[in-house]
């Protein structure tokens, strides 16, 4: 199995040649979602570019331990520790337990994983199952003279960790840099620093959420969860460790500071960071009301939207782009995907039928070896798929009797497609298509062209031509093969 791969590092802005900490056992870790609401878009594409680096590694044969959290407690409304409590005002609002919240959109998120055809994680602990990993690591801390605690709060010392390491590391920027883009803020006089963040925050008697500690009743910080959790299952060093990029300058930065001060190593060989979606240009977001949540977009609700795709389209639309460029969302484009992903799964039917020849002009090591240079390059998809379809030019040339395929590579151009589209970029065969009424539709569509084939042996062209124009008027596109017929539904 070829395993030249290498892999962008976020920490030193460069590929790298991947090298696991404990081969072949691969440690990766991408941090959850927050289960406060439902899951957005630019979520998905972060869980479902890494489903695709997950099933990519397992077929190189590698045992990966995939982590993946969930957040269900200490997320605060700012990233400086100020706000409320993201949980328990979620819960006020809609009168039901925080827990009640955290099931309620923990089965949402996953209905939405499930839905795009992604891989469940080896293990998915949750922040409220290891509030005492939590305590132990910053206890550690404390000991190691990186913390202090205030009035039942404990706060990681930042200045005092850069002097023996380099807090800005991961975004490259200097401590200076740091504090001059950091705000004062009013109700913080308890920290040392204006950097300094919490690791375990003091509970208020309305704090519906906290559990006792060393230092009083309280909760965890938002960071401290992914280092205790990390630690625990995939080691103090594992090899991959991901996320949204807008995750970079606080949340993973701040993880370098919390694992390192704890166990004296780096934790992380490998940082990867999935970048941002726009929407004809513009970054997506909430406040700009062009956020899409996966349904809105499944069913087109959405008033960006001139109607609704598939899951599987869009799953292969993000595909499309390499996971660490922008991806833009647009009506155009998405059409454009769909109709690929729909020339992609043809393929797939068509090639489960061609009969080999004796001789074959193919070279299909060829195309299996560029398909692995893609993926082997920082896990290309884009390029990955120009190689696909490199194939599925190649399927439709057979088809059409214009090439020919000796037996023994069929089978290498039948497990080249099931590798690539179905096992490693996870594609599937769209599951809204196989609703009874699309059965149906289709069941008609063939009973009608049988009629025509009919005709045509009875040499009634004008019914033929009839029954062709119709159809092709209602979006069907017809095709005249040796053997009979194929169609296909207009994209």
């Amino acid at each position: 199995m070829n395993r030249n791969l290498h892999i962008y590092n976020t920490l030193s802005r460069k590929k790298e040649a991947f090298e696991p900490v404990n081969p072949p056992l691969v440690g990766m870790y991408v941090c959850g979602p927050t289960v406060y609401s439902d899951i957005h878009l630019g979520n998905c594409r972060t869980f479902i570019s890494f489903d695709l680096i997950y099933r990519y590694l397992l077929h190189l044969g590698y045992k990966v331990r995939y982590v993946r959290n969930i957040t269900d407690a200490g997320h605060l409304e700012g990233d400086r520790d100020e706000g409320d409590d993201k949980f328990a005002k979620k819960a006020k609002l809609e009168q039901l337990e925080p827990m009640e919240i955290v099931q309620k959109y923990t089965l949402g998120f996953h209905n939405v994983m499930t839905t795009f055809n992604t891989l469940s994680p080896s293990i998915e602990p949750t922040a409220t199952g290891h509030v005492s990993e939590q305590i132990e690591m910053i206890k550690e801390i404390i000991a190691n003279g990186y913390a202090y605690e205030n009035n039942g709060t404990v706060y990681f010392d930042v200045e005092k960790y850069n002097t023996d390491y380099a807090y800005g590391q991961l975004t490259n920027r200097k401590m200076e840099d740091l504090l001059e883009g950091t705000r004062e803020l009013s109700g913080q006089e308890e920290k040392k620093g204006r950097l300094d963040f919490a690791l375990w925050i003091s509970a208020k008697p309305e704090t519906l959420m906290k559990w006792p500690s060393p230092w009083g009743w309280g909760f965890p910080g938002w960071h401290i969860e992914c280092s205790a959790m990390s630690t625990k299952y995939l080691g103090e060093t594992f090899d991959i460790h991901g996320g949204g990029m807008d995750l970079q300058a606080t949340h993973h930065t701040n993880e370098i500071a919390q694992s390192q001060a704890c166990n004296s190593t780096a934790p992380v060989k490998y940082w990867m960071h999935t970048n941002m979606l726009t929407v004809n240009g513009t970054r997506m977001s909430k406040s700009a009301g062009n956020g899409f949540l996966p349904e809105e977009l499944f069913t087109g609700s959405h008033p960006l939207l001139k109607r609704g795709y598939s899951p599987m389209v869009v799953k292969f639309f993000m595909a499309q782009s390499h996971y660490r460029s922008t991806l833009d969302f647009s009506n155009d484009a998405l059409q454009a995907a769909e109709k690929g992903f729909n020339k992609l799964m043809k393929a797939g039917e068509t090639l489960n039928k061609l009969k080999a020849g004796s001789q074959s002009a193919i070279n299909i090591e060829e195309i299996r070896s560029n398909c692995y240079k893609a993926m082997n390059d920082d896990f290309n998809s884009p390029i990955l798929i120009s190689h696909l379809f490199e194939a599925v030019r190649i399927i439709n040339l057979i088809n059409d009797g214009k090439e020919s395929i000796n037996q023994n590579d069929l089978e290498n151009l039948k497990s080249l497609y099931k590798t690539f589209v179905l096992d490693v970029l996870g594609l599937q065969e769209d599951k809204s298509s196989g609703s009874k009424e699309t059965e149906l539709t289709g069941e008609l569509i063939d009973l009608v062209l049988n009629l025509r084939l009919e005709a045509k042996k009875n040499k009634d062209f004008a019914t033929s031509d009839n029954i062709r124009d119709e159809l092709t008027k209602k979006g069907v596109i017809i095709k005249d093969t040796k053997d009979g017929f194929e169609w296909e539904i207009e994209s």
